[in-house]
């Protein structure tokens, strides 16, 4: 494995180091049936990359000898892989708890009514995006229609019994801001969306998480073209708090590209920051590798997971 190096010397990012490893993030490809203005891996319709089976493979074989606890996959909208149904079952088989982070329009789409049935049958965790919950919002960010194609995709996972207390069938739902602001306190938001979700449409889910959006790829593109780059790293910066280095997501999991290599987290994925601030490494290449106190490459994007309440996979941290 690359040495404990830095990634970027430049930035003032305070360093940090990995916990115990408990879940693997893997990205199935950057193929989607949408394209999200706020997308920091520029996922969409006419992208063709797609993990292969051998690289699914390769990491079934890393959670066994790993002792992995979680199995994080990701996109683009992950269903859309081929090999998507068989890696859930047998990562199932193993033990391992399963979560989809699921673009839900994608159980609008014609070949892919088979979805729902599919995470329920499978107790899968679903994480599901819908940045807002009012019509105007939602598509302005993820295209027309996007709106009423989420409510009719929740409408249906909840028919499963997802979202429901006791079912062991578990929704949550994912929040990123309209543009360069932090996303507000969460509880409230989470309170309000519950309750106008319901109110509306009869929708009931577990938790919402609300995300940050990070400066990079599509999202960047924007804010270098509308001249606030700077305006938001300023944000971001002056909003850092200290107290969230605790909680966020690189320090128990990696993060796996479509083609098998290894990095910190998602977003230093989109970067090319490879894991540890070192050369690129496959994932076969780490099987049996301890991983706890290990460096984790970072440079000024993380600013976007510790500011304010902070930003993970989970959610705030604060």
């Amino acid at each position: 494995m690359p040495g404990a190096v830095q990634a970027q010397a430049s930035t003032d990012f305070p360093p940090i180091r990995r916990g115990a490893l408990h879940t693997l993030q893997m990205n199935l490809g950057y193929l989607c049936n949408i394209a999200c203005t706020h997308c920091h891996v520029e996922a969409g319709p006419k992208r063709t990359e797609l993990m292969d089976r051998a690289t699914m493979d390769v990491a079934l074989d890393f959670m066994r000898a790993q002792g992995i606890r979680c199995l994080d996959v990701t996109g683009g909208s992950p269903e859309m892989n081929p090999y998507f149904r068989d890696f859930m079952r047998e990562a199932r088989a193993l033990g391992v708890h399963l979560m989809d982070r699921c673009n839900p329009t994608i159980i609008e789409e014609p070949g892919y009514e088979w979805v729902p049935g599919f995470l329920a049958d499978h107790r899968v965790e679903v994480i599901a995006s819908l940045p807002c919950y009012t019509a105007d919002n939602v598509d302005a960010q993820r295209g027309k229609g996007v709106f009423e194609a989420s409510i009719a995709a929740l409408i249906k996972l909840n028919a499963l019994g997802y979202g429901h207390p006791d079912s062991g069938l578990t929704l949550n739902l994912v929040y990123n801001p309209a543009g360069a602001s932090l996303p507000p306190p969460q509880a409230p938001l989470e309170a309000d969306y519950k309750r106008f979700l319901f109110d509306e449409f009869g929708i009931v889910f577990d938790n919402l998480f609300t995300i940050a959006n990070m400066p990079i790829k599509r999202f960047a593109r924007t804010l270098w073209r509308e001249g606030r780059m700077d305006q938001y790293m300023t944000l971001l910066r002056g909003a850092h708090s200290p107290d969230n280095l605790d909680g966020v997501m690189c320090r128990g999991l990696i993060s796996v590209d479509w083609q098998g290599y290894v990095y910190d987290c998602d977003f230093n994925q989109m970067l090319d920051l490879a894991l540890g601030g070192g050369s690129r490494v496959h994932l076969s290449a780490l099987r049996d590798t301890d991983f706890e106190q290990r460096s984790i490459a970072v440079d000024d994007h993380c600013f976007g997971c510790t500011a304010g309440q902070g930003s993970s996979c989970g959610g705030a941290l604060s």
